[in-house]
């Protein structure tokens, strides 16, 4: 039988070894942030920072026959930091306040802090000028004060950050979409509305 024959030895291209470590590099990296990720997440547990609706009242609801209403209202959000190690910052908070589609009312807040295991809150007294509805959103105004509660929509959004240890700063859109049915007698409600839900 014929033995096979070896030919010379081939050696290994100094480029593919050079890929190799690189891939080997970056691997390594990756492990190591996400044990870097890991470590932060259980020494400092992060929590997302939250906006509510603490309570809402209407002071006056009037609507006249020639379809024009006005209202007058206050509401109290409250801005809720969980993290107990870290402050968080809210920024560009703006939120819209409808009636059946009609827009009532804008909230805008400056930037602000909340320190560590707190909130602020955030009052907006509403006073709208004369706003002209359609006769089909008069009936619904009109329904509104036979039944003594008006049905108004808060949406919006606000942006938080907070730093999470080593692991730098996070973060996040809120965003708020509230159904509110509020009495016409002055009295408040204080909704089951956040960012969460």
């Amino acid at each position: 039988m014929p033995k096979p024959v070896l030919g010379p030895e081939r050696r290994t291209n100094p480029l593919i070894w050079g890929v190799a470590i690189l891939c080997t590099l970056i691997t390594l990296s990756v492990i190591i942030t996400g044990l870097v990720v890991f470590i932060g997440y259980m020494v400092v547990r992060p929590k997302v920072p939250q906006m509510y609706v603490r309570s809402a009242n209407v002071d006056n609801f009037a609507y006249d026959m020639s379809n024009l209403m006005s209202i007058k209202l206050s509401i109290v959000i409250n801005a809720q930091n969980d993290n107990a190690k870290a402050h968080a910052s809210f920024y560009e908070t703006y939120y819209t306040l409808w009636f059946d589609g009609v827009k009532v009312a804008y909230l805008r807040s400056d930037p602000f802090d909340v320190a560590r295991n707190s909130s602020i809150p955030l009052y907006y007294p509403v006073e709208s000028t004369s706003i002209a509805l359609t006769p089909e959103e008069g009936e619904i105004a009109e329904l509104a004060l036979s039944q003594r509660q008006v049905a108004l929509d808060l949406k919006g959004s606000t942006r938080t950050r907070w730093r999470v240890g080593i692991v730098g700063s996070v973060k996040f859109w809120l965003h708020l979409n509230c159904k509110l049915k509020l009495p016409l007698n002055g009295s408040t409600v204080y909704p089951k509305c956040s960012t969460k839900s």
